[in-house]
Order: structure tokens, then C-alpha cells, then sequence
């Protein structure tokens, strides 16, 4: 099809040169009273016909180089293109201005070639003009309407949003929270307002942890993947995907950061360090362990519940167990009662950022049962042995 479209715009410049040049070569000729030769339908059709079959040599360069200005596009920001256009036609506008003296002309040289030659300088330059001063640009025009919402550095790129805004309309996932697998049920109550955002480079770094070595590491990416799927099949979440990469940052976290700037989203993450960072520049972040922390009941000490010790702790005797919701147990004399069911009584609970830490100790240790279990004594039972001398003891000794 792209093929088919080459051939056909270089047949109708073929037209045009035709329809425009020949009539030139046919005088110098003396064709010209010659009418068979020297009409519109002769031009047109002759030129056409040289300027398609001259096409065919061009075909697939020109593809080449339309799928690489693709990709560049679509890696770019709809401020990048915006202004880029607007000042590109501004450019174009400008050259034609100027040109109006020279299209008086009647020399070919003036009236169409000088012309030319401007368009093109001038359009470069609006175009060069848009794209790179873009965001000075937008900080123009918010200045205008009394909201100067960003702060540039000196190549004109964002390194501090302010948002004073109160609607984000993109909610931007990393990878952690795809994993975690909470985002489906959070996105389903309605509560996220806008669209979910998916880039690609994420789904990639999905990909790549599905295919690690370590089985759990696998398991996660999995997981992460199966996520996505539910999000696509669910039509009553509202997401996106975006193309948009920067092949000049490597960490997917700056990344995120970078698009969450250009879009105006927000970043939907669980991980703690991502989180700091977030606010350190100034992004908009929202972390699900913080609305779970709001939102989850407290646990006082005192509180007892069940819960299935599945390893050793890093301190002496202590097991670790998990609750449903992920939240790590800690429990005194665990150790030995690994891969066992236990009613456990909180003692403490410590609530972070990155989670919550919930420490117990074993319900029946209240009532002076070790965890490992009665101690054998032989004090109370009667010895049956012998002495040295083949007397037999007793348990009792005789007056």
C-alpha cells in the first residue's frame, strides 16, 4: 500500500512538471504548433508516466525513511509536535511575505526558485524555533493566564512541575504496582479518576523479568503480565498505551518521571525509593501502601489472629508469617512452627511507608508452654537402676 502511494504522488508531480516544463521544451524544439504533441493531456500524460516508472528506484528509501519519521513522532510530545507545526506553517507564512516581490518577476529564477529557497530556510527555522523552546513557550502562554506552572532549565526542558492543578488526567503504572496486582481491584471501585497509562518500555521491563532465571523473580513477572491482560479485558477500565520511549535515559524509573512531566500524570507506584524521588521533582505520585495504610483497620496489641509461619526470622527463634493483604508477621519462638498454623496475640505493630510490620509472640506462651515444647525431667519418676555395689535404688527411700 505504502508502495502503491509512492508511485501515485510521484506520477502527479510528474503530472505537474509536465504540464509546467514541456511546453518550454516543445518551442525550443519546434514542436510547438505541432498540436498531437504540444497539449495539456500530452504533457500531463508524459510526464506522469517518466516521474512514475523514474519511482520505482526511490520505493524503499522512501519507506524507510517514512517508518523512522514515524517512530521519531511517536516518541515525541504532543507539545513537541504542536508547536513544531504551528511555527513551521508560521515559517511557510512568512517566507511567502517576503516572496510576493520576487513572484512579480518574470524571470524563473525570481518568481519561483528564490521563493522556494525561502520557504525552506524559513519553515527550518520555525520549526527549529517550536520544538526547541517549546516549553518557554508554554510557560508563555500559562503566564498569560496568570499560571506559570513549571520551572526549565536552560535547554528548555522541565525539571520541576508545580501541580496546583487538581485533575491529573493520566494515572502513569510502574512496575511494582502492575505486580502487586492491587491496581484491578482499586481501578474497578472508581476511585481513580482519568485514564490508566501503560507505556511500553514498562510492559518490556515486565517482559524481561518473566523471562529471569530466578523462579521467583519469573513468577512476578508473570503475575505483572496476567495484570495487564485483566486491565485490557475489563471494559470498564479506562487505559491507554503509549510508544513513547527515551532511548537516552536507561532507568525505567527516570523515565516514568520524564513522561509523567511532559503529560501532566501522576505515577502509580508501590515503591518506596520511586516515591521520594517523585517528590524530590516535583511529580505527582500516588502510592497504593499509603491508601492501604489510611484505609486498613488498626491492629492493637492485645489483638490475637492465625497465621501460618512459612520461614525463620532473622533474630534468634523468630518465625515470619504473612497475612492475606502482604503484611509482613514477625513471631517470638516462630522457628518452631514452620509451615504451622498458630493463634499468635500482637504485641506491636510498626506502619511505614513501604508497609507494615506486624510483631507477636505464640497465644499459648501466656500460659507458660515453651514454644518448644515441654522440657523431659526425670526428677519426679523412681529410678530403677543399680549402684556400684548391685543394690537396686527405688524411687523411695526406706526409713
Amino acid at each position: 500500500m505504502r508502495k502503491a502511494i509512492v508511485n501515485i504522488i510521484f506520477a502527479l508531480v510528474g503530472i505537474a512538471v509536465g504540464v509546467t516544463i514541456l511546453p518550454t521544451l516543445w518551442r525550443n524544439t519546434g514542436l510547438a504548433d505541432v498540436r498531437l504533441v504540444n497539449n495539456g493531456y500530452v504533457d500531463g500524460l508524459t510526464g506522469g508516466l517518466i516521474f512514475y516508472f523514474f519511482s520505482f528506484p526511490f520505493v524503499e528509501p522512501i519507506n524507510n525513511l517514512n517508518t523512522r519519521i514515524e517512530r521519531n513522532l511517536s516518541s515525541r510530545s504532543p507539545g513537541w509536535i504542536f508547536y513544531g507545526s504551528l511555527f513551521l506553517i508560521g515559517g511557510l507564512v512568512l517566507a511567502n511575505i517576503v516572496s510576493v516581490p520576487f513572484y512579480m518577476m518574470s524571470s524563473l529564477t525570481f518568481n519561483t526558485i528564490i521563493p522556494l529557497i525561502l520557504m525552506i530556510i524559513f519553515g527550518f527555522i520555525g520549526f527549529r524555533v517550536g520544538t526547541t523552546r517549546r516549553n518557554d513557550w508554554k510557560s508563555f502562554a500559562s503566564s498569560k493566564h496568570g499560571k506559570n506552572n513549571e520551572k526549565l532549565d536552560a535547554d528548555g526542558e522541565i525539571i520541576e512541575r508545580s501541580y496546583d492543578k487538581d485533575f491529573y488526567p493520566y494515572k502513569i503504572l510502574d512496575t511494582s504496582v502492575i505486580i502487586d496486582g492491587r491496581i484491578h481491584q482499586l481501578a474497578q471501585t472508581g476511585f481513580l479518576e482519568g485514564k490508566l497509562m501503560i507505556p511500553d518500555f514498562v510492559v518490556h521491563e515486565l517482559q524481561l523479568i518473566s523471562d529471569s532465571s530466578d523462579n521467583q523473580k519469573r513468577e512476578r513477572g508473570r503475575r505483572g503480565l496476567d495484570i495487564l491482560n485483566e486491565l485490557k479485558m475489563d471494559k470498564t477500565i479506562k487505559y491507554e498505551t503509549t510508544t513513547r520511549d527515551y532511548d537516552n535515559i536507561p532507568e525505567v524509573d527516570n523515565k516514568l518521571l520524564k513522561l509523567a512531566k511532559e503529560i501532566g500524570g501522576a505515577v502509580l507506584t508501590n515503591d518506596y525509593n520511586l516515591n521520594k524521588v517523585s517528590e524530590f521533582q516535583n511529580v505527582k505520585v500516588l502510592n497504593i501502601n499509603e491508601l492501604a495504610k489510611v484505609l486498613k483497620p488498626m491492629v492493637l496489641p492485645g489483638e490475637t489472629m492465625t497465621v501460618k509461619v512459612i520461614k525463620e526470622g532473622t533474630e534468634r527463634e523468630q518465625g515470619v508469617a504473612y497475612l492475606e493483604d502482604g503484611t509482613m508477621v514477625v513471631v517470638e519462638e516462630g522457628m518452631y512452627f514452620i509451615n504451622k498454623s498458630l493463634e499468635v496475640i500482637v504485641t506491636s505493630a510498626l506502619q511505614t511507608d513501604a508497609g507494615k510490620m506486624i510483631f507477636a509472640k505464640p497465644k499459648h506462651s501466656l500460659n507458660g508452654i515453651q514454644g518448644k515444647g515441654p522440657k523431659k525431667s526425670s526428677d519426679n519418676k523412681p529410678s530403677n537402676t543399680r549402684n556400684k555395689r548391685g543394690e537396686r535404688k527405688s524411687g523411695k527411700q526406706g526409713k
